[in-house]
């Protein structure tokens, strides 16, 4: 049995898919591309799929992946990707598939790149870069606990693209602790009134504990 891991995109229209619906989504890829994966055993067989690091609803990815089984000895990788390409629906792309070679567990970041298209965003960001505390509630299925935003997003570099504000962010993304976004821009536009919705999140890269790219 051969793990294989497939790369793809996740952007416009594709970032609503939950992940729930992407686990149908890819699902149905995989039975209709022909491909020979491994069903798991049971009353109801399905396919064997584990996804990296699932993207929250209205994210955008250029790193997203998944891990299937197949029983074939030596996978024809870019036979796998031009399959699969065929029956992808529209802002979903494979760009790669390979053998696993690290573990999600090593994954301890996530970078993005977040876009605002409001006027008021700059003026607004650099009130933040002003504070000496930010501090926040993170809710998980454990409970609540508080952060302090400064500490892991001390300053935001700004950058103009025509009339958007954007910014890059480096996020723990490990199974220690594990910052969305969101945390910022929720903070943002309760604190200052900036509207979070149509704030534009683009997950980059995903990075190993000793810095590498998780691959």
């Amino acid at each position: 049995m051969t793990t294989v891991r497939i790369w793809f995109t996740k952007t416009g229209e594709a970032s609503y898919i939950s992940l729930l619906d992407l686990q149908r989504v890819m699902g149905r890829a995989l039975k209709r591309s022909g491909l020979p994966v491994w069903y798991t055993l049971g009353f109801n067989p399905h396919i064997y799929m584990t996804f990296t690091c699932p993207l929250s609803l209205g994210q955008e990815s250029l790193v997203e992946s998944v891990d299937c089984k197949t029983e074939e000895e030596t996978p024809d990788y870019e036979a796998w990707k031009t399959a699969l390409n065929r029956v992808m629906p529209s802002g979903v792309e494979v760009f790669k598939v390979g053998p696993v070679v690290m573990k999600p567990a090593k994954i301890a970041f996530a970078d993005y790149t977040v876009r605002y298209h409001d006027p008021a965003a700059v003026q607004v960001l650099e009130q933040y870069n002003a504070l000496e505390s930010a501090p926040v509630v993170k809710k998980t299925k454990r409970g609540s606990k508080t952060l302090e935003l400064k500490q892991y997003i001390p300053r935001l570099d700004l950058r103009q693209e025509g009339e958007e504000t954007l910014f890059d962010l480096r996020l723990p993304a490990g199974d220690g602790l594990n910052m969305n976004p969101t945390l910022l821009t929720g903070y943002l536009a309760e604190q200052f009134g900036l509207a979070a919705e149509g704030v534009g999140i683009l997950r980059t890269r995903l990075i190993t504990d000793d810095g590498r790219d998780f691959e």
